[in-house]
Parts: C-alpha cells; sequence; structure tokens
C-alpha cells in the first residue's frame, strides 16, 4: 500500500490537533502578520499619505479576495439590504483611516494599546443598539478599562496628544462597524459583507487618495503589496482561529500584539515606551481580557 503524500500526512496530523491548539495557531499567525503590517504602515507613512494607504490596502484586497467573490457569483453577492451596508462602509472605512493615521503619527505601542479600547466601546453600544443585556462586573470592567485609556491621554499633562484622539475615535467607529455586523449576520453572509465593504473602501476612497497623491517608489510598491497581502491573510486566520477554537481560550494569545507592537517600536522605529503607557495598556489588556471571558460564558458562545 502506498503511504500518502507528504501534504495529506500534514493535513491529517494538523486535524488531530487539539481545536483550541489549532484555534491558537491561527490566532497567532494572524497577530504576527498585523504586526508586521502595522510596521509596514509606519515605514510607508514617512513618504505616503495614510488615506492613499488605506485606499491601496483596500485594492489590493479585493483582488486578492476576488476569487472568493467570484466563487460566490452575481446572486450570492447581490444584497437587499444596501443600507446597512453603506452605513457599515462609512464607520469601518473611518474606522480603518484612523488606525492607520494614528499608526503613523504615535509611538507602535501607544496606538496599538488604544486600538485595543475597542472591546470597551462594544459594551456600551451592545447596550444602546442591540439591546443585549450586560452583566455588572462587565460595566465595572468597561469602566476600569476606560480608565486605562485616560491615562493613556494624560489629560493633566498638559495637551493631549490629537493622534491619540484620533486612535481612540478609530476603536469606536470600528467597534460600530462590528456591532452592524451582527446586526446583519441573520440575512447577510461574511462573504457579501466584505466584499462591499472592500470595493466600497476603494471607491469612498479614490478621490481623497488622489487629492494627496504621493507616486509610490521602488521598494515602496513591494510594502504596499504585502500590507494589502498581509491584512487580507491576517483576517482570514482571525476567522479561522474564532471558528475553531473557544473565544475564552485562544483570546488571549491576540494580546501578543501588544508585545510585537513594543519591541517593533522600540528596535525598528527607536521608539521609547515610559512607565504611563505600560500602566494604560496593562489596565487595558486587562478589562478587555475580562470582558471577552465574561462573553465567552454567554449562553451560546
Amino acid at each position: 500500500m502506498k503511504p500518502p503524500p507528504p501534504l495529506t500526512r500534514l493535513t491529517e496530523i494538523w486535524l488531530e490537533l487539539p481545536a483550541n491548539l489549532r484555534g491558537f495557531i491561527w490566532l497567532s499567525a494572524g497577530t504576527l502578520i498585523v504586526s508586521v503590517t502595522d510596521a509596514a504602515i509606519k515605514m510607508l507613512g514617512r513618504t505616503i499619505p495614510p488615506v492613499e494607504l488605506v485606499f491601496f490596502r483596500y485594492v489590493v484586497g479585493i483582488i486578492v479576495l476576488m476569487p472568493l467573490f467570484y466563487r460566490m457569483g452575481f446572486v450570492g453577492l447581490k444584497t437587499q439590504r444596501p443600507g446597512p451596508h453603506i452605513c457599515r462602509l462609512f464607520l469601518a472605512t473611518l474606522g480603518q483611516t484612523g488606525i492607520f493615521i494614528s499608526i503613523v503619527h504615535m509611538n507602535l505601542a501607544d496606538a496599538t494599546a488604544l486600538m485595543f479600547s475597542k472591546p470597551l466601546f462594544t459594551t456600551i453600544i451592545a447596550v444602546l443598539f442591540l439591546s443585549e443585556l450586560v452583566s455588572g462586573r462587565r460595566w465595572t470592567a468597561t469602566i476600569i478599562g476606560f480608565a486605562g485609556v485616560i491615562v493613556m491621554l494624560r489629560p493633566g499633562a498638559g495637551v493631549i496628544d490629537p493622534y491619540a484622539l484620533v486612535a481612540v475615535g478609530a476603536a469606536l467607529s470600528m467597534a460600530m462597524a462590528n456591532a452592524l455586523i451582527r446586526f446583519m449576520a441573520p440575512t447577510e453572509p461574511p462573504t457579501r459583507i466584505l466584499f462591499y465593504y472592500h470595493l466600497g473602501g476603494v471607491f469612498l476612497l479614490a478621490g481623497p487618495a488622489f487629492w494627496v497623491w504621493q507616486t509610490p517608489e521602488g521598494t515602496d510598491w513591494l510594502l504596499i503589496f504585502l500590507l494589502g497581502c498581509g491584512q487580507t491573510l491576517a483576517m482570514i486566520c482571525y476567522v479561522r482561529a474564532f471558528s475553531v477554537g473557544e473565544a475564552n481560550a485562544i483570546g488571549p494569545s491576540e494580546y501578543a500584539r501588544l508585545i510585537y507592537a513594543g519591541l517593533i517600536g522600540v528596535f525598528i522605529f527607536g521608539e521609547t515606551i515610559d512607565i504611563w503607557t505600560l500602566v494604560g495598556i496593562t489596565i487595558i489588556a486587562a478589562a478587555t481580557l475580562y470582558i471577552a471571558r465574561e462573553e465567552s460564558r454567554k449562553p451560546g458562545a
């Protein structure tokens, strides 16, 4: 009897691993890829405006995902709910642009930590717009988490960094965009949501991107391609991770991104991390981890 091909054997070994371990590996890979793309954003942002970079990210993303869209076909991509798609497009594009701006203009560790405030906003949105019940413990964790955000903003130290406010605003915008995914989920499959998000993002940012246009040079094109492919691949890793693993078991591995951001910032960009940044990061990470734990305990989680 012939032995199975190496690829088949590797697949069998992979599927024999515990589901949570596979989820952990997928999420760890996605987190590492996002951290690398953050570094690419910061490098490219020295000469190319963030809005233009977001435009390129959508263009490359839609090219990479085109086989998936083609397989779904016109009928599968057609929607009867254009309104929610348009609302999500504006919110997600605004959030994505804010993320790129904060990464370019802030220390990488600071920008990353403030973007982790998204679950804190999600708690408030879940109550106000999705009519979800939230436990007292989750409210407490949310309040503590926002205290961490305030520590990082340091309002008593003089002038608040406007780019820090951009990062917090981006987290709020992305939290609202994610809430719309929940709202659309009963009728809109993920591929359809991705299609309108990427296609709409290209058209929405084409004008602003060309208004501030700086033609990429040399290796910039390679970094742009890697940025678009990397963020798309990371998104696939995240989807795979949470489809096979339990959120409370694998979720904490995403916080390695804070460590990666600190290391990349210090060793590649020569940034420094002060004590208040460390305190704020610790508070935000602890609060959002607790919220994730509470979320995983909900029935059907």
